[in-house]
């Protein structure tokens, strides 16, 4: 095989035991059919070592069966399980192309969602809620089953609780005929206009492509188009930080399950994590500066005079300025692209100009 196809061992193996589940056969014959599974599991990721190699799905996986063989007394040879037939029924012409098959099938466009991770990092949920997290590490941002995506914090040299965003992976997920497993990697100051392997584009149907990405400025910006699940994913760099941005129809956004329970663009971050203020008050200085380029009192301006004083660095305005644009880019009605902020923090973004009004105030009557 050409390409890592863990994806494809995991799903088989699942399918595999659901099976065992579904077959009402005793505990002794479903033990011995679970080895079954468990060696061609063992079998298909042996099979996959090379491309896999540094996958960390990969690796987790070769070790989760290591442990099962050993748990329920698998020995390491003997039978496997019968390989899992292959759809019989084609794809019809358009299943790869997402919208314009949802067109055909239900007569309108689907519901595009949007989430926008940039700055400290802030996240703008699919639901349209605003929150600043303090989350050092690697998070998934999105988790489900077509797409997983993973940002990494670091601190930031400007304060002791700023974190930026330093690494992004994004996996499309192998989907039947129409695409297989693509990565894609960006690290601050490499924001490559290709995937992992090197390709621009995957997933060729009828003279077209489910996956290709282009970039208007190599090494700082990518936009990747994924047709097949009618979405669309920009990265960035502004100033020293990753910034991401998502549409997607609300039921891939929603297609996870239950154990896919940490995605910060559905839920947002823990509540244990999430910075509900700066820790300082806003001056002046910041208030004209985040004003000047962004007048809206919205979530983005909020993000600007956070980030600003979170860093002392004026650059840092231009997360929150290249976030509002992907917005715009992203949704639809103009309405909804600015989201108001917070009663409570709208009050302290408002104290810089009231302290501006009572000082005038005061001189003019001395």
């Amino acid at each position: 095989w050409s390409q890592c196809r863990i994806l494809r061992c995991n799903s088989d193996f699942v399918a595999a035991t659901l099976e065992l589940g579904n077959s009402g056969s005793g505990k002794e014959a479903g033990n011995a059919g679970y080895c079954r599974a468990l060696r061609s599991y063992d079998l298909c990721t042996r099979r996959t070592a090379g491309p896999c190699r540094g996958d960390l799905a990969y690796h987790s996986a070769v070790q989760g069966i290591e442990d099962l063989l050993i748990q329920h007394g698998c020995p390491k040879t003997g039978p496997t399980a019968q390989p899992r037939p292959l759809p019989q029924a084609p794809l019809s012409g358009d299943a790869c192309f997402y919208e314009r098959g949802y067109v055909q099938r239900k007569g309108h466009a689907p519901e595009y969602l949007h989430c926008g991770v940039f700055g400290d990092p802030h996240v703008r949920t699919f639901s349209d809620e605003f929150q600043t997290c303090a989350v050092p590490g690697a998070w998934p941002l999105i988790d489900n089953q077509y797409l997983y995506i993973q940002a990494t914090s670091t601190p930031t040299r400007g304060g002791s609780y700023a974190t930026a965003l330093t690494k992004i992976t994004i996996i499309f997920k192998n989907w039947r005929e129409c695409a297989e497993q693509q990565i894609y990697e960006a690290e601050v100051d490499n924001v490559p206009p290709a995937f992992t392997d090197g390709s621009t584009s995957s997933g060729e149907r009828r003279g077209q492509h489910s996956l290709r990405v282009r970039s208007q400025a190599p090494g700082r910006h990518a936009e990747i188009w994924a047709a097949h699940i009618g979405t669309t994913l920009v990265v960035r760099q502004s100033g020293r930080a990753l910034g991401l941005s998502v549409r997607s129809p609300r039921a891939i956004v929603e297609s996870y399950t239950p154990e896919q329970d940490v995605q910060l663009c559905v839920w947002g971050c823990p509540t244990s994590q999430r910075l509900e203020t700066p820790h300082a008050l806003p001056t002046a200085a910041a208030h004209a500066h985040c004003s000047a380029l962004l007048p809206e009192r919205d979530i983005y301006f909020q993000a600007c005079l956070f980030d600003l004083l979170a860093t002392g660095d004026t650059n840092s305005s231009s997360f929150a300025v290249d976030a509002l644009e992907d917005a715009r880019g992203m949704i639809a009605d103009p309405e909804k692209v600015h989201l108001r902020a917070a009663a409570g923090v709208r009050d302290a973004l408002r104290l810089p100009a009231l302290l501006t009004a009572t000082l005038i105030t005061l001189r003019l009557t001395l």
